[in-house]
C-alpha cells in the first residue's frame, strides 16, 4: 500500500508554487498538499505545526533560505529542493534522504521523486540531510563571482559584473558586452549561469542577461519575450521557447 505524505510546499514565487501544486495533484494517492510557505520564516512556524512528512522546499528566499531554514528545524521532514540554480546538484541529491529538481520543474522529472519516495522508510536523515547542507552552503559561498577575469593582448582586465550588460555565446567564445565595450572570455555559458549572481537570467541558449539593465519586455508568439536593455541605446534579445517559465517567474506573471 503506498504512504500518502502530507506536503508543505516552500516558495516565495507566486506562480512556481501553484505550478508545482498543479504538478502534485497528478500523484493524490502518494501526496497530500497541507499547506504554503512564502519563506523560510513562515515555513519553520508551519512545519513546527503541521509536521509534514514532506517538503518541496526552494533554496533562495527572504528572511531565511532553505538552508538555513534546515539548520534551525529540531526534526527534519524528507526535502525534495526545487530551485532555479543548479549549482547546488551535488550526487549527495541521488540519496534516499533528498531529492533535487531545477525550475521549471517538469512532469517527467517529478515522477521519478515520487516513485523514489514509495521506496522511503521512515527513518529519521536528519543528521544526513544535515551534513549534506552545511556542504552545500559552504560551496554555494565559495561560487558566486564578483568579477570575470579576461586576458587583452598582454593584460589582465577584472570586469565588475555589475558593468556586464549580457553576455552573447559566439562559436568558441563568449563575448561580454559592456558599456565600456566587448570582452571574450572562453567560459561556457553554462559555466557561468552557475556562477554569476541572482540578477542574471538566461534566456537564450546563447544569451544570458543583466537584469538591471532591462528598459521594457515584451510577449512574443511562442511563449517567447522580447528584451529591451540599455546598451546606449536600446539593444533588443529574443528569449527562447525553452526558457519562458524561468522568466515568467522573474517576471512574476
Amino acid at each position: 500500500m503506498n504512504k500518502s505524505y502530507s506536503t508543505l510546499i516552500i516558495d516565495d514565487e507566486p506562480l512556481a508554487r501553484k505550478r508545482l501544486e498543479k504538478l502534485l495533484l497528478n500523484f493524490p494517492e502518494s501526496i497530500n498538499v497541507v499547506g504554503f510557505s512564502i519563506n523560510g520564516g513562515e515555513a519553520k512556524q508551519q512545519i513546527e505545526v503541521l509536521k509534514p512528512d514532506l517538503i518541496f522546499l526552494d533554496i533562495e528566499m527572504p528572511v531565511i533560505n532553505g538552508f538555513e531554514l534546515i539548520e534551525a528545524l529540531d526534526k527534519i521532514p524528507l526535502i525534495v529542493f526545487c530551485t532555479a540554480h543548479d549549482e547546488y546538484a551535488l550526487k549527495a541529491f541521488e540519496t534516499n534522504s533528498v531529492d533535487y529538481l531545477v525550475k521549471p520543474v517538469r512532469l517527467e522529472r517529478l515522477e521519478k521523486t515520487i516513485a523514489k519516495l514509495r521506496l522511503f522508510n521512515n527513518k529519521d536523515a536528519s543528521q544526513d540531510i544535515l551534513k549534506v547542507v552545511r556542504e552545500l552552503s559552504a560551496k554555494k559561498k565559495e561560487k558566486l563571482m564578483t568579477s570575470i577575469t579576461v586576458k587583452k593582448d598582454d593584460k589582465l582586465i577584472f570586469i565588475k559584473l555589475e558593468d556586464i550588460i549580457y553576455f552573447e555565446a559566439n562559436d568558441k567564445y563568449v563575448s561580454i558586452v559592456t558599456n565600456k565595450g566587448v570582452f571574450l572570455t572562453e567560459k561556457s555559458l553554462t559555466q557561468l549561469e552557475t556562477q554569476l549572481p541572482d540578477y542574471f537570467l538566461r534566456v537564450h541558449r546563447a544569451f544570458i542577461i543583466n537584469t538591471n539593465y532591462v528598459e521594457e519586455v515584451q510577449k512574443y508568439f511562442n511563449s517567447r519575450f522580447i528584451f529591451k536593455l540599455n546598451n546606449k541605446g536600446l539593444f533588443s534579445v529574443t528569449s527562447g521557447r525553452s526558457y519562458s517559465d524561468k522568466i515568467k517567474i522573474w517576471l512574476q506573471v
